[in-house]
């Protein structure tokens, strides 16, 4: 059977049997290489087969295209082809497996030296800053890539500043990962190296920026991050838009004021298109509680005087949610809301008898900041009706007090 008949079928076994026992170096070299395409990483046969092909296979073309295989099946396969050359275990975190990998960044063979920093960078041990900081000139880009991103995960600060010289690097595949790992490191000095990417020519780059920019414990990007809120790529607007969510909840308590006050003036001033849509998406869609928190308070702050729907749908949705300051800030953003259109949503909410209790009693409440005679009628119907919880009925006699007392 020919051997593309074997991998269209995938019979594993066969094309194992023919890359290891074949008289052929020419079958063996197309046998490795479909082994790469069809094979998975999770099958020891298939990569132990490969490993044997690199380390013992006469051929040099064979040899070549074993490394391509494992290449293809991913980083842990060349990490235990490296391991296994190197004598050590490969998930172990010792210097004898930082010294064995360190080594690997000087090999002949640029998959190697790309997967010794991959292999370093998930081992995250700070002995391995000075070898892979080395390997930054190196002369393929793809192992530049991998050295940055290693240098990332690592998140040694005394890497910074030749990370930084990367940002001028001809490859914009390097560039990104350099941008990356100074954003994951996050020190002053590597976020201020970022900032002026946010008007690189590189979409990715920008987006990049933008991004790890949201680790900054102070207002100062905030100016910067407001005009990418103009960029041209949504993936940018959308980055712009988290990192001044993230930046009010990773300030320092003493500067969160500041923060605050920086945030709102800066997104007051772009249009509601730009700000609102994310703000909604990550109210929406956001799984970190800190996040939907930031995003409703701003909500309530930054919309315009006739708020949109999808604002008002989303804050009133937030009145339900299960994180109760989130619920809260939904209500005192609602507050701060005007317009028929957030009174007609209240009452909807309030007369819904399937929504949860708490929320019909928020919604009651904030009716006795935004509503007008529609609210005090529905108020007062609430509060002569038989069997209503005794929650919503408090909160509606609240709600009327501010509106000027219920009627006689």
């Amino acid at each position: 059977m020919s051997l593309y008949r074997l991998a269209r079928d995938n019979d594993m076994e066969e094309l194992c049997d023919r890359a290891k026992g074949s008289g052929s170096p020419a079958v063996r070299r197309r046998a490795a290489l479909m082994l790469g395409d069809v094979g998975d990483v999770e099958d020891d046969r298939t990569v132990d087969v490969l490993i044997h092909l690199v380390t013992d296979d006469d051929d040099d073309r064979v040899r070549a295209a074993a490394v391509d295989a494992l290449d293809d099946l991913g980083n842990e396969a060349i990490e235990r082809l490296l391991a296994r050359t190197a004598g050590v275990d490969p998930n172990g975190a010792n210097w004898a497996a930082v010294r064995a990998f360190a080594k690997a960044l000087s090999a002949d063979i640029p998959e190697f030296r790309m997967a010794a920093a991959n292999a370093l960078g998930r081992i995250g041990d700070s002995d391995a800053v000075g070898p892979l900081v080395k390997r930054l000139e190196d002369p393929d880009p793809h192992v530049r890539e991998r050295v940055c991103h290693a240098l990332g995960r690592i998140g040694d600060p005394r890497a910074v500043g030749r990370i930084e010289a990367k940002l001028d690097d001809d490859h914009g595949a390097v560039k990104a990962a350099a941008a990356d790992a100074l954003g994951t490191i996050a020190t002053g000095p590597a976020l201020a190296a970022l900032v002026d990417l946010l008007e690189d020519e590189n979409p990715s780059i920008r987006r990049v920026a933008a991004s790890a920019l949201g680790n900054a414990t102070s207002a100062k990007p905030v100016p910067r991050l407001a005009a990418a809120l103009g960029d041209e790529h949504d993936t940018v607007r959308r980055a712009a838009v988290f990192s001044i969510i993230e930046l009010l909840a990773n300030a320092p308590t003493k500067q969160s004021h500041q923060v605050r006050e920086a945030v709102v003036s800066e997104l007051r001033e772009a249009d509601d298109e730009t700000v609102l849509g994310p703000l909604v998406e990550i109210l929406e869609e956001a799984s970190q509680v800190r996040q939907r928190r930031n995003a409703v308070w701003f909500l309530g702050r930054v919309t315009s005087e006739q708020p949109p729907q999808v604002v008002i749908d989303a804050l009133v949705e937030a009145l339900s949610d299960e994180d109760k300051m989130t619920a809260q800030f939904a209500a005192t953003s609602i507050a701060e809301l005007e317009g028929l259109n957030v009174e007609s949503t209240l009452i909807e909410l309030l007369r819904d008898d399937d929504a949860s209790v708490e929320a019909r009693a928020k919604a009651a409440f904030a009716l006795g900041d935004v509503g007008g005679s529609r609210a005090r009628e529905e108020l007062d119907r609430i509060t002569d009706l038989d069997g209503v919880d005794k929650q919503i009925r408090k909160r509606a006699f609240a709600a009327l007090s501010k509106l000027g007392g219920v009627r006689a």
